[in-house]
């Protein structure tokens, strides 16, 4: 079938199911509050239904679904108190990393890896591609966190970072370009290596979108 996935050796089939099914679930293919369709997915990709039944608990950990008695995985729906939840996390953690970031940086370590999100950040919103926008976003602000060298910190980003793409690509009317401006104001103050600089610039930059993302998301709440 064309959605098969049973080419790809790379990495263990529960996680690529994990991959597909958390696209289509941002992309709205399996809409918010919907009962996740096993029987269809193991279909639509070839495979059977205990990759799936892995890649649950993952989904779930990362926001996704919920495991409902008598229902099995539901997807996810957003709410008010979702989207607070998700700001206030990022405030505090992507706000220490952009310091710790800054204090790397002020002892040597390389831009690269920031500076290529951000490349590739705007070079998506040039061609105007909404879900690689989301991605890309996503994308740099995991590399502020790469860039702080704390493992800690990169794991407990990445429980978050699905989330993060989701809200980004169902809050796409946002002015694109403001956000980019928005990342190359906060790449230049971790390149500064002033850690306060570059803590108040991640506040105000997370914080800036708060409020727009409640109103773009409006047609998205119950």
């Amino acid at each position: 079938m064309a959605d098969s996935i049973l080419t790809e050796p790379a990495q263990s089939l529960s996680q690529l199911v994990y991959e597909t099914v958390r696209e289509r679930i941002i992309l709205g293919r399996y809409e918010q509050g919907s009962r996740l369709p096993e029987q269809r997915i193991g279909e639509e990709l070839a495979v059977s239904r205990v990759p799936l039944r892995e890649a649950v608990p993952l989904l779930e950990r990362d926001g996704f679904v919920r495991t409902m008695p008598r229902r099995g995985a539901v997807v996810t729906t957003w709410s008010e108190k979702a989207i607070d939840d998700l700001f206030d996390v990022r405030l505090c953690l992507e706000v220490g990393a952009a310091r710790h970031a800054a204090r790397q940086v002020s002892l040597g370590a390389s831009l690269a890896g920031l500076n290529a999100a951000l490349d590739e950040a705007h070079h998506v919103v040039e061609e105007r591609d909404t879900y690689a926008i989301a991605r890309a976003s996503t994308a740099y602000h995991e590399a502020i966190v790469e860039t702080a060298a704390n493992d800690l910190m990169l794991k407990m980003m990445r429980t978050i970072s699905g989330r993060m793409t989701w809200l980004f690509y169902l809050t796409s009317g946002l002015p694109a370009e403001d956000a980019y401006d928005d990342h190359v104001a906060l790449r230049d103050a971790i390149a500064s290596g002033n850690e306060r600089v570059a803590e108040a610039c991640a506040y105000a930059h997370i914080e800036r979108d708060r409020l727009p993302s409640f109103a773009a998301m409006q047609a998205h709440l119950p």
